[in-house]
């Protein structure tokens, strides 16, 4: 389970993040990154979506959010502090293992970094 201080929940964010950061994608979700100032300090926030149009029944889209909270929970520390990322889940991932679903997010998250690293500076 992600800490209050690690949950990413307010519309207003959710949109600086997708209008200000970098995108990356694959078949089961899609991953927006915003990578804060070298110097902030503040903590790693992210904010999952699963949408009813994407997975109707809401058995499985508490079932994929729970599994992607568990994952998400022991990376959180692994990233830049003051990082900010949305992971949007895609109707595909319903019923995909929990380790191919932790892979494929790490695979995503090394394409964002890379992406943000080829991003022209502002």
């Amino acid at each position: 389970m992600l800490d209050a201080r690690n949950r990413l929940v307010r519309g207003d964010d959710f949109s600086s993040v997708i209008r200000g950061g970098v995108r990356s994608g694959s078949r089961n979700m899609v991953l927006y990154l915003y990578l804060a100032s070298s110097g902030e300090d503040s903590p790693t926030r992210i904010g999952l979506t699963v949408s009813k149009k994407q997975i109707p029944l809401a058995t499985h889209r508490n079932r994929v959010k729970r599994r992607l909270r568990g994952l998400l929970s022991s990376r959180v520390e692994l990233m830049q502090p003051g990082s900010r990322l949305i992971v949007r889940v895609l109707s595909s991932a319903d019923g995909i293992p929990s380790a191919d679903l932790g892979k494929e997010f790490d695979a995503l998250l090394r394409k964002c970094h890379h992406l943000y690293e080829k991003r022209p500076r502002q």
